[in-house]
């Protein structure tokens, strides 16, 4: 028999192996393990296009948000005698900005 011929070390895995196989064979008599290993390369290929499609969402908000801060800054440059970091607090650890420096502003001239 073939699993006197391996060593010792590897005889387990050889049986769990050959278990996995016979039981795979059960479910699918067909197609067995290439069955699921086909089936598991689909998800693994679904799940790819899903990250990718959501990575490409991210560029487009990031995009987005670029204009709108150029667009905000603009309009609030040009409102006012204060410079842009004066109206504008910007946290550096995210993409957060705040105007709490900026109660009281009026934001109607940039929408208009």
């Amino acid at each position: 028999m073939f699993l006197q011929e391996l060593p010792e070390g590897q005889r387990a895995d050889a049986v769990n192996s050959m278990v996995y196989e016979a039981n795979a064979r059960l479910r699918d008599p067909v197609y067995g393990c290439t069955g699921m290993i086909c089936h598991l390369q689909k998800q693994v290929s679904e799940l790819q296009a899903e990250v990718a499609k959501a990575q490409a969402e991210i560029l487009n908000m990031q995009c987005q948000n670029a204009g709108l801060i150029d667009l905000l800054c603009k309009g609030m440059a040009g409102a006012g005698t204060q410079t842009v970091e004066e109206n504008l607090t910007y946290d550096q650890n995210s993409t957060f900005f705040s105007d709490e420096a900026n109660v009281g502003v009026s934001w109607e001239h940039i929408w208009e």
